[in-house]
C-alpha cells in the first residue's frame, strides 16, 4: 500500500506520531495512549529510525571528535556501544556489546577516508575500546574523558564508606556515617544543610573517609580551573598526595588514573570538553529507562538514535494534507 511499508500495518503518518510521542514520553504511555501493543512501539520506531534517520553511511560522515562510551540496557551484563559525535552533539552509531570487534562495523562506514578525518576519541579507560582505535585508528588521540576518571574516585569513596560501616563498632562512629552517601558524592554547591552538618560530623570523627572526600573535590577542582600548562603538575602532584595518605580503595583508583595519565591529561591538552558526552549519556539513561521492557535490542537502539541521534520528526498539525 502507497500509505505503509510492507512488513507495517499502520500508515506512515499514524507511526511518525507513534515515534513523536516516544521522542517525549516512556514507552508504556505511548502504547496505551494509542492502543497499540509495547512490541509494534518498537517496531514501529525502528521503521521510523531506518526512514528519519539516513543511512549508516551518511550519519558517521564528517565525523572529527567522537566520544565512545559503553551503556547497560538489561540486566545480565548486557551492553550496547554507543559512539557520539562530539561536535554536532549526537549519537551517530550504536552495536550491541562492548567488545573491540563490535567497532568494527563503525569503522568499516567510516571507510579509510573517514577514519583519516578523525582526530580525537574521548572514551572510557575500557581495554577494549583503547584496542580497537590502537588498530583501526591508531593516529587518533585518545582522550579518558573526565566523567570516567572521576567515576573512579567516586566509586573508590563508597567502596571505602561500606567498608568502614561494616568494621564500625563505636556508636558514634556508626551514627556519623550513617546516611552520608549523598553528602559525599554530590557537588558542594548541591549539598543541603543536613548534608553539610554530615560533612562537618565526618571531619571530627572519620578523618580517613572525610580525607578522601577531600581528595575527589581536589581532582574536580584540577580538571574545573586548571589550564593544559597547569594540569600536568597539579595531577601529579595529587596522585602523590592519595598515594601518601589515601586509603587502599582510593590507591587503587590513583594507580588507574597513573596507568592512564597521558590521556587523562590529554582531557585539556586537546580542548575535548566532556560535557556535551555527559548530557548525552545521562539522556541516553532516562531512554533506557523509558525503553524498560524492549525485548529486541534493535528497538532499543532505535530508540536510542531517534532520541539522541539528531532526528527531527514533522508534527501532526504542520504534515501536508
Amino acid at each position: 500500500m502507497p500509505w505503509a511499508e510492507p512488513d507495517s500495518g499502520f500508515t506512515e503518518r499514524f507511526e511518525d506520531f507513534v515515534a513523536l510521542l516516544a521522542q517525549r514520553t516512556d514507552k508504556t504511555t505511548v502504547a496505551k495512549l494509542l492502543r497499540i501493543a509495547w512490541t509494534s512501539v518498537g517496531r514501529i520506531i525502528e521503521r521510523v529510525v531506518r526512514r528519519y534517520g539516513g543511512e549508516p553511511t551518511a550519519r558517521v560522515h564528517g565525523l572529527r571528535r567522537i566520544g565512545i562510551d559503553e551503556l547497560s540496557y538489561r540486566k545480565g551484563h548486557k551492553y550496547v556501544t554507543i559512539v557520539t559525535d562530539l561536535d554536532a552533539h549526537r549519537i551517530v552509531w550504536v552495536v550491541e556489546g562492548r567488545k573491540a570487534k563490535d567497532l568494527d562495523g563503525f569503522f568499516d562506514a567510516l571507510g579509510p577516508k573517514g577514519v583519516a578525518a578523525l582526530e580525537v576519541a574521548a572514551i572510557d579507560m575500557s581495554k577494549a575500546f583503547q584496542a580497537a582505535l590502537r588498530e583501526r585508528a591508531p593516529h587518533v588521540d585518545v582522550v579518558f574523558d573526565r566523567f570516567h576518571v572521576q567515576k573512579l574516585v567516586h566509586d573508590a569513596i563508597d567502596e571505602l564508606r561500606r567498608g568502614l560501616v561494616a568494621k564500625a563498632t563505636d556508636p558514634a562512629h556508626k551514627e556519623a556515617l550513617k546516611k552520608t552517601r549523598r553528602a559525599l558524592q554530590r557537588s558542594p554547591w548541591r549539598l543541603s544543610r543536613k548534608d553539610l552538618d554530615k560533612l562537618k560530623t565526618l571531619e571530627e570523627l572519620n578523618a580517613p573517609l572525610y580525607r578522601a572526600y577531600l581528595m575527589k573535590e581536589a581532582l574536580a577542582a584540577i580538571f574545573d580551573s586548571a589550564s593544559p600548562d597547569e594540569l600536568h603538575k597539579l595531577l601529579l602532584d595529587w596522585l602523590d598526595w592519595v598515594e601518601a595518605e589515601g586509603e587502599p580503595p582510593l590507591v587503587r583508583a590513583a594507580e588507574t588514573i597513573a596507568k592512564h595519565f597521558d590521556g587523562v591529561v590529554a582531557y585539556l591538552e586537546v580542548g575535548a570538553t566532556n560535557a556535551l558526552t555527559e548530557g548525552l549519556n545521562r539522556k541516553a539513561r532516562v531512554v533506557t529507562s523509558r525503553a524498560y521492557g524492549f525485548r529486541r535490542v534493535k528497538s532499543f537502539m532505535s530508540m536510542l538514535l531517534l532520541c539522541c541521534g539528531g532526528i527531527v520528526l514533522p508534527w501532526p498539525h504542520v504534515m501536508p494534507l
